[in-house]
């Protein structure tokens, strides 16, 4: 059964799967730090919904739909409309280019995202393990 993105389940799944991945273990065995990603309206979605994936050394130490950006700490902030959100997730959009050519906005270090590429990749990976229905 696919599930909507974006939602709570959909968003726990990928904490299930980056926490099933020895791949991902591996390339985040040294990576602290947690992320809310912002999915902003757009022609394609029209709400906006806010995300929470907790990291920490290669884990996934939870994730959960936010009711707002502040619910939850998180040392970086990635916000991009619903589109470029769809396309890091089917693999059409890499989330590192996607943050050169803004379209995905991060607040946050930009060079300790740049030190884990590997570790996004792998979590680009376990997205696309996920059967996901975008609405359409």
């Amino acid at each position: 059964m696919a599930l909507k993105f974006p939602s709570d389940e959909w968003i726990k799944a990928l904490g299930q799967k980056l926490n099933d991945s020895a791949s991902y273990e591996r390339s985040a065995k040294n990576w602290e730090g947690d992320f809310v990603f912002i999915s902003e309206p757009d022609e394609a979605n029209h709400s906006e919904a806010y995300l929470f994936l907790g990291l920490y050394h290669g884990k996934s130490t939870g994730a959960a739909m936010l009711a707002s950006e502040d619910e939850r700490e998180a040392e970086f902030v990635i916000r991009a409309p619903f589109g470029a959100w769809r396309q890091v997730i089917e693999g059409k959009l890499d989330p590192i280019q996607g943050m050169m050519m803004r379209k995905l906005k991060l607040t946050g270090d930009m060079k300790m995202i740049l030190r884990y590429v590997a570790a996004a990749k792998e979590i680009v990976s376990c997205c696309a393990l996920i059967p996901t229905d975008f609405g359409d």
